[in-house]
């Protein structure tokens, strides 16, 4: 169940981090770890690993093993056991059941090139027409088959708003700007947007430290808590690390993993990046003295929406 309102305070902190095991964890994966560990840690909370393996075509085999191994390696401690999206589709269902049972969603056989050729592109793609969300539907069980369909949420005419603690106010007209979203895509596996949603509450997630790369996402995930009935989170939106061309490190941009070796002077980086003017005797200390100074130090206030120059200190 999610936690009430009341708990969203101050001396109540569960945050979590929730890579993807698409590939080894790199340097911008690494700030992010960093920075939500840090927040977590220096309000005496807890962090949680959450691993985001719903889109199985695109895991890559042992990559959760190996993140969770440099995670070790660096020092960081998660609490409780690591939760695996794969094995909570239980949890998504029933909430699309319950969608369903309030008449809030409905299926769509609509293809990406109908959708792209009818509709004006928005601020996450193409805006969704509302093609299927009228059309009359013959049988009642439309909801388990999966074979054809898509599911969508029915939008609405509300604005979300949320102030992000690093990059300032944002808002959606969530009907116009996005249209009617997808929970569940025509091949069974569940959307993100629904995912992130029942996890965070179901694991009483009261702080979301994550990569402004889903900042433009969270509205959508504030629409579907309102929808669920869900509290929602304190949001820090952290700045991406990019390369030379301006592209986020990924693995289509073959980004290079993070190291085992020397692993403080990659730390140290990932502090400088977030603005947190790490003194040059971290460099090369044992992992206890640098994540004490770390904690201790943390400051989300200098964490700026673009970040520090990611150059290595020597």
């Amino acid at each position: 169940m999610p936690v009430t309102d009341t708990q969203f305070q101050s001396s109540y902190y569960r945050g979590r981090f929730a890579p993807s095991p698409t590939g080894p964890l790199h340097f911008g994966s690494l700030v992010t770890a960093v920075g939500s560990y840090l927040d977590a840690k220096s309000h005496h909370g807890e962090w949680l690993i959450r691993v985001e393996d719903l889109d199985t075509p695109r895991v890559v085999p042992s990559a959760s093993r190996d993140i969770l191994v440099m995670l070790e390696k660096l020092g960081m401690e998660w609490d409780g056991q690591v939760v695996y999206q794969s094995q909570r589709h239980d949890l998504y269902s029933n909430a699309v059941a319950l969608f369903n049972k309030r008449e809030m969603v409905y299926p769509c056989v609509c293809s990406r090139k109908e959708i792209a050729d009818s509709s004006i592109v928005g601020i996450s793609g193409p805006i969704y027409p509302g093609t299927c969300r009228d059309s009359i539907r013959n049988t009642h069980n439309w909801i388990n088959d999966r074979k054809q369909s898509s599911v969508r949420v029915k939008t609405d005419q509300r604005v979300v708003a949320l102030t992000d603690c690093v990059q300032g106010f944002l808002s959606q007209h969530i009907g116009k700007d996005i249209g009617d979203f997808v929970l569940r895509r025509a091949d069974g596996i569940f959307a993100y947007q629904l995912a992130v949603v029942v996890d965070d509450a179901q694991q009483n997630i009261t702080h979301v430290v994550r990569g402004s790369d889903l900042l433009d996402s969270t509205p959508r995930q504030i629409f579907l808590q309102q929808l669920l009935g869900y509290a929602t989170p304190v949001y820090m939106h952290l700045p991406i690390v990019t390369n030379e061309e301006g592209e986020k490190l990924s693995k289509q941009t073959f980004a290079a993993p993070v190291s085992q070796f020397n692993v403080s002077f990659q730390l140290v980086a990932a502090l400088k990046f977030l603005g947190q003017n790490p003194p040059r005797g971290l460099l090369g200390c044992d992992l206890n003295t640098f994540w004490q100074w770390a904690i201790s130090h943390w400051n989300a206030d200098n964490v700026t929406r673009t970040g520090m120059p990611t150059v290595f200190m020597t």
